[in-house]
């Protein structure tokens, strides 16, 4: 399977507004000197990550799930950061919250319609690092042929050389959504009034990558 090599049409809207001088950072970031040696290539490793999602259910419980297949290209630059890029290709139909029943109504034509759209994509526009760890990367998240702006925040885990050899990289990550932005509006109401399903999800992307070889 290719993920990248499906085409989509996208629906891209405006970026959100500049933030104010208020918000701005005082002083830049230095990167650490030791980073630059991860400069390269690296790949998404699916059995040791986890790139999920949670989101608020009935208002008093929390449903998780996570996508299964999904291909990546990274290129991290320890020395100058704004240079690295991500673009990260979801199976839309691989969506996976543990109950079968509910799988099959999030890829169905109310929630992500996997038939017309098979892949969630996300392609990283701009890097910089936000402190000490961690890399604030802004990007379009593509869901459902509509393009959106998002900020993702990516600590730093550590880096090591595996018993067979790989160089591996770890990074978490997390950001949130209002999931009716991308068209994603399907909704019930409870007795009480409440929505049985929040406008809220949560993204989380927990990252092992593997040095490119090729």
């Amino acid at each position: 399977m290719n993920l990248f090599s499906r085409s989509s049409t996208s629906r891209r809207t405006a970026a959100p507004a500049a933030p104010s001088a208020s918000s701005a950072p005082t002083a830049a970031v230095v990167p650490d000197p030791a980073l630059a040696a991860l400069t390269g290539e690296w790949m998404i490793d699916p059995a040791h990550s986890r790139i999920g999602f949670s989101v608020r259910h009935a208002m008093v419980t929390t449903v998780r799930g996570s996508f299964a297949e999904y291909e990546s290209r990274l290129y991290f630059d320890g020395r100058n950061p704004a240079r690295s890029r991500a673009e990260i290709a979801l199976a839309t139909a691989s969506v996976d919250t543990g109950v079968e029943q509910r799988d099959a109504h999030l890829v169905g034509r109310d929630f992500l319609n996997a038939a017309r759209h098979p892949r969630i994509t996300f392609t990283s526009t701009a890097v910089h690092l936000a402190s000490k760890d961690v890399y604030r990367m802004t990007g379009d998240l593509n869901i459902r042929g509509t393009a959106r702006p998002v900020v993702l925040d990516l600590t730093y885990i550590g880096h090591v050389t595996d018993p067979f050899g790989y160089e591996r990289v770890g990074f978490d990550g997390t950001t949130t959504i209002n999931r009716s932005d991308w068209g994603l509006t399907y909704n019930a109401r409870l007795a009480e009034g409440g929505a049985m399903v929040s406008e809220r999800l949560r993204l989380q992307f927990d990252i092992a990558a593997i040095r490119s070889t090729v």
